[in-house]
């Protein structure tokens, strides 16, 4: 009963951009803390310090989506933008 009176049909169409946002901001904290370098959940790999472990960062920095997206060009519609910007 008490749903029924905070969330009106009304706001249906807002609750699904949060909801999606909220599932990338959890997909991205569970790949800061499962493969981050710089985050140490375990107590024995926070008594480590600081290390210097360069490949492993290279490795989290270039994930597949970056080296997908490399060498592609920015653009979202690529064959609309050339109809409208060639030459008549």
């Amino acid at each position: 009963m008490s749903w029924r009176r905070w969330v009106k049909p009304e706001v249906y169409p807002l609750m699904i951009p949060i909801v999606g946002v909220l599932g990338l901001v959890a997909t991205q904290l569970v790949r800061n803390i499962s493969t981050n370098p710089d985050v140490r959940v375990t107590k024995e790999n926070r008594a480590a310090g600081i290390l210097e472990n360069f490949k492993e960062g290279e490795k989290y920095a270039e994930h597949g989506l970056r080296k997908f997206v490399r060498g592609r060009t920015p653009q979202i519609m690529p064959s609309i933008n050339d109809y409208f910007t060639r030459e008549k």
